[in-house]
């Protein structure tokens, strides 16, 4: 039974190995099969797709980008900041 499970492991691994571009599919994918909406599942990926050909970045590399401190932050953004760190130690609570 281990040997068959380890056999299986190894050959998802296998196919698997040179997906990490595809993974952009996943969340697409989850939204169609949770809402039914093709329009939203296509524009989520159009604007992923189209976010990542322009600034060579992901949205979330462009989101760490921007909420990363910087030394000439204006008031609204550090406020925008605290408030975005405080929510997540929130939700982080609530998720226990």
């Amino acid at each position: 039974m281990i040997l068959k499970k380890i056999s299986i492991g190894v050959l998802l691994i296998s196919f698997l190995s040179a997906c990490a571009q595809n993974v952009a599919l996943l969340g697409p994918a989850y939204t169609l099969a949770s809402t039914g909406n093709v329009y939203h599942a296509g524009l989520t990926y159009g604007t992923n797709e189209i976010i990542t050909k322009a600034t060579g970045k992901s949205t979330a590399q462009n989101f760490k980008e921007i909420l990363a401190s910087k030394e000439e932050d204006t008031e609204f953004e550090k406020l925008v900041k605290k408030n975005i760190e405080e929510t997540r130690k929130k939700l982080k609570l609530s998720n226990q």
